[in-house]
């Protein structure tokens, strides 16, 4: 015996250091583990396709998962809905079941009505006191008052640290039994996993999508292979909150209200159903937190209208009469699926309120880079480059609600690292980051980006490879500055002269460059030396891109159709005129000099019905082009 205990003792010293070091290994990048087992549930027994991914989820001594039931007085439903949860999966784990019992209306007078009512919420609330939940807290609110749907949600849930999640729920839903183990593995993977973590997430859905609330917009259409996406829209059947969001969330709500502002959103049913139900509904208030912030919901996409949490939509505030179940229960007799398999956030599909795939976190940082993002963006094979040098990030924020009015999506933004321009980057927009950009271009040492005029000498180089980049590529290109609005969907097209290569304005600083084979003879890297060249001769003198490129075309005697001579093509905004309104009649673009003044600018803007942001630099419309 002595040698077998011997040779148990050398086994448990080899195990402890492989035990540790897997410690190390699957710990998360955002919580300290516990002293606990790894394994938080280590007697629960899966089905074969549920495992082992979840045994390998950490026991985060911090997190904390609260069940927000949400009812009022249908006792039926409510006993569906529970008796589903306490049927889930939860293993060990501790999970809190709090309980919101809306009171009924004191509007009626009627005894026996009253009686009626008096009656439902003791039912009611028998029922929870005696229901047995032994996963957790069990906490029963019962209110004094009729609050509505609006405060049971909003009211529910102040997270007391940013690893308590709140999964909320209606009284008239029924969830999977695999609910849970999927929430927390999505947890773990887009919450806790840092290399797919993103603060553009705000929490995920069980239900199954079926609603776009953008007019006009697409139909969800998804294929088979997507099991996981991105949507803008909150789901409220079966919604899964994360804490720093909804925080966030309730602070603006507090400033909203209290300044009286209302969640008006153009284009979007919901405002309709705000104007119709006023503060009996709280989704308008979250879409347009989420429209101003630029926030995503994850969701689900399983075959055969299938979700993990169905609604039976019983007679209730959102339904006159009972419409039935509007999907199917995924549970283990159906499942089919490697249901906690989930991809990495890179390789997930993104789309807005249209239902329009969004691309976020383009951020273009060598020549190399931008050739794949121009094949993706192309549209007419012309690209659109907007330099970002010296603009207002609110005049940036108004171009880009016109551009999206406008359905123009073949334009890169390109300016200097900064937080505006990530910002830029994290809600769909392509961008270049211009120190990054031309510090990856090794055939210019960068000597002309010393001295006073950096910031002009990166805008005038950034332009110049751009279009050397887009005329390899086989695209024609425009290039633009910030202080300038379109007026319409193809606000230059009109002024292309097929038997020019080139076209600038004078007054306004656009240029034009068709993709032909003389003008990549001509765009080559010595022309590019030599603009680099030019840029300390023009500097204190007001002469940008346009005038050297013009200046050097013509020494290289190629001709260029000026296409604003006579300002038929831009409006210039300026003091003098108090409404120019009548004078934009006609034109394709307006334009401004930064040195008038931001509140004149924006006065003007507005006059014009130009000026289509909130006070929070939004959008104050949702505009849909269908796909």
């Amino acid at each position: 015996m002595a040698p077998q205990r011997q040779f148990l003792r050398l086994l448990l010293l080899l195990s402890l250091p492989a035990f540790f070091l897997y410690s190390h290994y699957h710990s998360s990048p955002h919580l300290p583990l516990s002293s606990q087992s790894l394994n938080p549930n280590p007697d629960l027994d899966l089905p074969s396709n549920l495992g082992p991914r979840l045994n390998s989820i950490p026991n985060l001594s911090n997190f904390s998962f609260i069940l927000k039931v949400l009812t009022f007085d249908r006792l039926s439903s409510l006993s569906r809905c529970l008796r589903s949860l306490a049927a889930a999966h939860y293993g060990h784990d501790t999970v809190h079941l709090h309980i919101y019992v809306d009171h009924f209306r004191h509007a009626d007078n009627v005894s026996e009505l009253l009686d009626q009512k008096l009656d439902e919420s003791r039912r009611i609330l028998e029922f929870v006191d005696g229901f047995d939940w032994k996963y957790g807290q069990k906490v029963v609110h019962y209110r004094t008052g009729n609050v509505g749907l609006q405060a049971q949600w909003l009211e529910a849930w102040w997270p007391s640290s940013d690893h308590e999640f709140a999964f909320v729920v209606e009284d008239d839903l029924e969830l999977s039994p695999l609910y849970y183990k999927f929430l927390k593995s999505l947890i773990q993977n887009y919450y806790y996993n840092s290399s797919n973590f993103s603060p553009s997430i705000y929490g995920a859905s069980l239900q199954r999508p079926r609603f776009v609330p953008g007019k006009h917009g697409n139909k969800i259409h998804l294929d088979d292979g997507t099991q996981i996406f991105l949507y803008q829209l909150v789901g409220t059947w079966g919604q899964l909150l994360f804490p720093k969001p909804w925080k966030e969330f309730r602070l603006w709500y507090d400033m909203h209200k209290a300044k009286g502002i209302k969640p008006f959103l153009q284009g979007m049913v919901t405002t309709g159903w705000y104007k119709k139900l006023g503060e009996r509904i709280w989704t308008p208030w979250f879409i347009s937190f989420i429209h101003s912030r630029g926030y995503f919901n994850i969701y689900t996409n399983f075959l055969h209208e299938r979700a993990l949490s169905v609604s039976h939509r019983d007679a209730g505030v959102n339904y006159g009469k009972t419409a039935g179940p509007d999907s199917y229960l995924l549970d283990e007799s159906s499942l089919d699926i490697e249901l906690l398999e989930m991809q990495p956030l890179t390789k997930l599909k993104w789309y807005d309120f249209c239902f329009n795939e969004v691309v976020p976190g383009r951020v273009i940082k060598s020549f190399e880079e931008l050739g794949s993002v121009l094949y993706s963006l192309q549209k007419q094979y012309t690209i659109i480059f907007v330099s970002l040098f010296g603009a207002s990030e609110r005049f940036i924020r108004n171009l880009l609600c016109h551009f999206e009015s406008s359905n123009i999506q073949n334009y890169i933004l390109m300016g200097p690292n900064s937080d505006f321009l990530l910002d830029l980057a994290r809600r769909g927009h392509p961008v270049i980051d211009v120190d990054q950009f031309l510090s990856s271009i090794r055939a210019h040492k960068m000597k002309s980006l010393r001295g006073s005029d950096m910031e002009v000498k990166k805008d005038i180089l950034v332009k110049a490879y751009v279009i050397q980049k887009s005329l390899e590529s086989g695209f024609n290109s425009w290039v633009v500055d910030g202080n300038m609005l379109p007026l319409s969907s193809s606000p230059f097209l009109d002024t292309i002269d097929a038997n020019y290569d080139f076209h600038a304005g004078k007054t306004l600083e656009i240029l034009f460059v068709r993709s032909s084979s003389s003008s990549r003879k001509v765009w080559v890297d010595d022309f590019i030396h030599k603009v680099a060249g030019m840029v300390d001769s023009v500097m204190g003198r007001g002469k940008k891109f346009v005038y050297i490129v013009g200046e050097l075309l013509k020494l290289e005697g190629i001709r260029i159709k000026w296409v604003d001579e006579e300002g038929r093509l831009s409006l210039r905004i300026d003091s003098r005129n108090a409404n120019q309104t009548s004078m934009a009649k006609g034109k394709k673009t307006v334009f401004w000099s930064p040195e008038l003044g931001s509140d004149t600018i924006q006065k003007r803007l507005k006059e014009m019905d130009l000026w289509i942001i909130d006070s929070e630099d939004s959008c104050t419309a949702v505009v849909c082009h269908q796909s």
